[in-house]
């Protein structure tokens, strides 16, 4: 998936209705939790094994992929409005996670 390709999207949409003034990271941010909420509500009563076999119930799989997109587009605009390179920012937290939780030894 092409990020920059995305976020032109994403800001061609919204300016087609005119929703700029709405798309400010205070708002982007509130509405990121509000996705990640319910993505998280898909879950909330499965049990672990039920959780894992999503896929098999294709009613909760498309809701499920229904709300991982709109979580990642939310972030998306996110990043564009605060001026965030997506693509460094991940980079450079890897690279601090690698530093952070090396591997284990290897026996």
């Amino acid at each position: 998936m092409d990020l920059n390709a995305l976020q032109s999207r994403l800001r061609q949409f919204a300016a087609e209705r005119n929703w700029e003034s709405y798309l400010n990271p205070k708002n982007l941010a509130m509405a990121l939790t509000v996705e990640a909420a319910e993505l998280q509500e898909i879950f909330q009563w499965l049990t672990p094994e039920e959780a894992a076999n999503i896929s098999a119930r294709p009613d909760a799989h498309q809701h499920l992929g229904e709300e991982v997109a709109d979580v990642l587009m939310y972030l998306v605009q996110l990043a564009d409005r605060s001026g965030i390179d997506l693509e460094a920012a991940v980079e450079r937290k890897l690279l601090l996670n690698a530093r952070k939780y090396p591997p284990p030894p290897q026996a």
